[in-house]
């Protein structure tokens, strides 16, 4: 992975923790243990520390960076959607931040809150605990039921899983040109969306 050092920083990323090969590490960022870190992640500690906890996710062109007076922090199941942006914020225990959803300075998620896709959460905001946010600019909508809390902890640990996947299977290869006979299929768990979760009540 393009890790780098700035006066002297060097990244921490635990033995147990997965960080795609194309993701871009610099500086004061610590990435804790069962950590998953997608394809062009972009978690710039050349200003402020960046800290993941246990089991957070940071997925797929996310960026992460902040002022040098303030830590970024994901906390433990901490949930990054693809494409989301965190600028000196707290995201607490298992809250989950939805796609291209951009999180300001200071602003906090409050623990098992979801922030929805492509919301803005302005500065020093603060989430209520176990409730959901939506809107430019955010805006609390409602409590989330039991239901969804469950959902987005399945969610957090099949990524968890992913990175042990990762781990022990990915590698970089060559593409095939044409489509073999009985193509497996991954053994990835069976999550649904949220949606689907609704339908089949």
């Amino acid at each position: 992975m393009p890790c780098y050092a700035i006066e002297g920083v060097v990244p921490v990323v635990d033995p147990t923790a997965y960080v795609h090969p194309s993701a871009v590490l610099i500086g004061d960022v610590i990435v804790g243990p069962d950590c998953y870190i997608g394809p062009c992640a972009s978690l710039r500690g050349d200003f402020g520390r960046i800290v993941l906890h246990r089991g957070a996710n940071v997925q797929d062109t996310c960026v992460v960076h902040g002022f040098p007076s303030a830590d970024t922090v994901v906390e433990e199941n901490g949930h990054i959607g693809h494409g989301a942006v965190l600028h000196s914020c707290v995201v607490r225990r298992d809250a989950l931040v939805g796609m291209n959803a951009v999180v300001m300075d200071e602003a906090e998620i409050g623990e098992k809150a979801i922030v929805a896709a492509s919301a803005f959460v302005r500065a020093g905001m603060k989430i209520p605990p176990r409730s959901l946010v939506a809107g430019v600019p955010a805006k609390v909508i409602r409590d989330l039921s039991e239901e969804e809390i469950k959902w987005k902890l399945e969610g957090t640990l099949t990524y968890q899983d992913l990175t042990r996947r990762c781990l022990a299977t990915m590698q970089e290869v060559h593409p095939l040109t044409v489509v073999e006979a009985d193509r497996p299929r991954l053994r990835a768990p069976d999550v649904k969306p949220l949606i689907a979760t609704k339908r089949d009540k």
